[in-house]
């Protein structure tokens, strides 16, 4: 396996801290508002490192936060009128149902910082207690960068580039402009507040996922952890400073490799709520079922930014579709064992800094040749288990290929047409029966006009969006 190590520029191979287990840790959203399609981007991402490294007999450990204090969800509670609790708990649910909605396996931690709080504070004090971070004459904790020589070598950019230095917020109580609060006091009677021992008041951003990670890792002598990912964005300050802190309270690096995934952009502009074009999530899913968006946005590499419109998705879409009707041509039945060769394609693909360009390039090649050697020899029993174990695999490795291909081709029919489609096909059965086959023929004609295919099988009439 080798992944792309996004401080060292470089791609390496991957060993782990501990000989057969992983360890990672991605952060999660900050759960004020909807989750949008970098979100999803993201997730996608790490899902797939995640179960291309149980496909390669690792152990995995995945641990993804939500961030539920913070700034914009306080400012959330006083649009709203709703309690911290109510905001964070709806946004938390309806992201992980979106989640499940793309094949997001879901991880096994998911830890919250306001449940993390005695963590945060213990990794602040020892901070103090070690002269790297200081308390404010108003209360607020921050780290002092000085104190760290390795600050800056994450993102390999800090100390030079003022556009990066103009996002860490300013004020007269830092020491260097580069400092960066652990924890804000409080600011009014109505701000939401957690006693610690420098003040009341509520953990800064960066330290909750350091103090999250010490708190359910191990690690070792050199890492805290095998592998950090998050968003491309997250690089500074974000990671930055997690790697500063972490490193100034434990001695060693919080993680050995670090991962990140790409941009989102819309139509080639980068999304952004300033901009105006921030794409929810739980919109795109109100048109595209979450299997064709999780296909879509997997296409392109986890490194590059990705460009969303709907002409690609639609292609995307028709590039499934073939896969599709391959298991519709060899269902029903089970699987019996995946082709070796298919199955090693696609593990030397993932196991190239996940390079889904290849994997997806070897299961098109499966169809096409699936495809010609059932034309040659339609009856072929071993060929079609074999390509049953071979699209579960596909599963397995990249979350796509498990809905049942009638069900799948019956996507983006509303409901009210499907009752009427249904409500067809009975009457079409009841006819047969009467052998009225020219009620039946009339209805089967009826149903080719309103775009839909129907097939009389063993089972009853199955019926699919032409």
């Amino acid at each position: 396996m080798y992944i792309y190590d996004s401080v060292k520029k470089t791609k390496l191979p991957f060993e782990p801290i501990k000989e057969g287990e992983v360890s990672i840790y991605v952060c999660g959203p900050t759960v004020y508002d909807d989750a949008h399609l970098g979100h999803a981007r993201s997730s996608l991402a790490f899902d797939l490192l995640s179960r291309t490294l149980k496909a390669l007999g690792y152990k995995v450990t995945m641990a993804k936060n939500f961030t539920d204090i913070d700034d914009k969800i306080i400012k959330k509670v006083e649009e709203t009128g709703k309690s911290m609790e109510e905001i964070t708990s709806f946004y938390i649910e309806r992201y992980l149902e979106e989640m499940q909605a793309l094949g997001v396996q879901r991880a096994d931690l998911e830890p919250k910082a306001t449940e993390s709080l005695h963590a945060i504070e213990s990794m602040i004090q020892k901070l103090v207690d070690k002269d790297c971070a200081y308390i404010a004459n108003s209360g607020d904790v921050y780290f002092d960068t000085s104190k760290d020589p390795h600050y800056g070598e994450i993102s390999h950019r800090v100390a030079e580039d003022e556009d990066a230095l103009s996002r860490v917020e300013h004020t007269d109580e830092k020491r260097n402009p580069k400092d960066f609060a652990l924890w804000k006091a409080c600011k009014g009677n109505d701000d939401i507040c957690f006693d610690a021992p420098f003040s009341s008041g509520r953990p800064g951003w960066h330290i909750e996922c350091s103090a999250m990670i010490e708190k359910y890792f191990k690690g070792s002598s050199q890492y805290s952890i095998d592998i950090h990912g998050g968003g491309a964005d997250l690089l500074f300050p974000h990671h930055e400073n997690e790697a500063a802190q972490s490193r100034c309270v434990t001695g060693h690096e919080l993680a050995k490799y670090w991962m990140h995934n790409g941009f989102v952009q819309i139509n080639g502009e980068k999304m952004s709520k300033s901009l105006g074009n921030s794409f929810f999530l739980k919109d795109a899913l109100k048109v595209y079922d979450g299997e064709i968006l999780r296909y879509y946005l997997n296409s392109v590499h986890y490194r590059n930014d990705f460009n969303f419109n709907e002409e690609d998705l639609l292609t995307a879409k028709k590039r499934l579709d073939k896969l599709y009707r391959l298991k519709k041509r060899v269902s029903p039945g089970k699987g019996s064992v995946v082709n070796k060769a298919f199955k090693k394609a696609l593990l030397d693909a993932m196991s190239d800094d996940l390079n889904i360009s290849i994997a997806l390039a070897a299961i098109d090649e499966m169809v096409a040749n699936t495809n010609d050697a059932l034309d040659a020899n339609p009856k072929n029993k071993a060929l079609k288990k074999e390509t049953l174990a071979n699209i579960e695999f596909i599963d397995t490795l990249l979350g796509f290929g498990s809905k049942e291909p009638f069900t799948y081709f019956q996507i983006g029919v509303d409901e009210a047409l499907k009752e009427k489609i249904e409500t067809l096909l009975a009457e079409r059965t009841t006819a047969k029966k009467a052998k009225n086959f020219e009620r039946s023929d009339a209805i089967r004609d009826e149903l080719i006009a309103m775009g839909i295919s129907i097939m009389d099988t063993a089972d009853g009439t199955v019926w699919e969006k032409a």
